[in-house]
């Protein structure tokens, strides 16, 4: 499974560079972006070299240099990025992404879906490591979206859905449900039920950004445009697989211990699990998109919501 694992990441990888050598490019690519894949290769090599700063903090490292070289592609494909051009907007993402994927940690606090293992001795080291490689999550993700969409996928216009304002309600109490199930389940039965929690942010929020007049999903497949609702789930497909990918060679890693298909594993994860990470992708989006609305909202900013207008 491993060699299956090896070939996934090759795919998604050449998937990547194919999509930025295919599209429209408006700027060259920028020195950083060469530097993030340096950072990548660098951080390989020294990785199977044994280096044990490298094995230890290395998920953070390879996502540090992914992070960089994404962004200096859709900074090439769209003439603006994140990091060139939004500084505020990745200032945003990134300060949200480790109190963001705090609550998920809280979760699995009582449902015990994931471990951690090799992680420093050192109680500093090991903390710092903690908020590196959590604040790298929401980058990671939202970047890769933005690229997809930077290199024109699902641009066409769909046929409208619209949902009424009595379905958001059910949505908003169905997403409410889902996240508080597995918290008041047995424990037992709770380990099975993660994957309420990856579903009911998306339910819960979605609706809640719509009426606060920020960025929603549901919106825009009222307005036959699905391409961010796209991005989002090939985004967390290819991301699952680069995290596992990644996680499975370093030192300090995360292992899978819920209880689903344990003896059939692509790296680490089982492999049901690589369906989370497609939900996954839609509430780190939701999750964005609420609290920055919400901020915006609380310094007297009304409307278009600005960090995420332009994603």
């Amino acid at each position: 499974m491993t060699a299956l694992g090896i070939a996934l990441w090759a795919l998604a990888a050449l998937w990547l560079l194919w999509l930025y050598a295919t599209g429209a490019h408006a700027r060259p690519y920028p020195r950083y972006g060469y530097l993030g894949l340096a950072v990548i290769a660098v951080a390989e090599v020294l990785l199977f070299q044994k280096c044990q700063f490298v094995g230890i903090f290395f998920t953070p490292i390879a996502w540090t240099g992914y992070i960089a070289a994404v962004d200096a592609a859709v900074y090439s494909l769209a003439g603006q990025s994140m990091l060139n051009g939004r500084g505020r907007q990745f200032l945003a993402v990134t300060a949200m992404s480790a109190p963001f994927w705090l609550v998920f940690e809280a979760y699995n606090l009582r449902l015990q879906n994931w471990a951690y293992i090799g992680l420093p001795t050192n109680t500093a080291l090991r903390y710092f490591g903690y908020a590196w490689a959590f604040s790298t999550i929401w980058p990671a993700m939202l970047e890769t979206a933005q690229f997809l969409q930077a290199a024109g996928l699902w641009q066409h216009s769909y046929a409208p859905v619209k949902m009424g304002a009595g379905l958001r309600r059910v949505a908003v109490a169905l997403g409410a449900a889902m996240l508080a199930i597995p918290l008041l389940a047995p424990r037992r039965p709770a380990a099975y039920l993660f994957g309420l929690a990856w579903l009911g942010f998306v339910f819960l929020l979605d609706p809640i950004n719509s009426r606060l007049g920020a960025a929603s999903l549901s919106d825009e497949f009222a307005g036959g445009r699905r391409a961010r609702f796209y991005a989002l789930l090939a985004a967390g497909a290819v991301c699952g697989v680069f995290w596992e990918f990644w996680n499975y060679w370093a030192i300090s890693k995360w292992i899978y211990i819920f209880p689903i298909l344990q003896n059939a594993k692509i790296f680490e994860m089982p492999v049901p699990g690589y369906l989370g990470f497609l939900p996954f992708a839609l509430e780190n989006f939701c999750m964005y998109v609420f609290l920055t609305a919400i901020a915006q909202r609380a310094i007297g900013i009304r409307g278009t919501n600005h960090y995420v207008a332009d994603f």
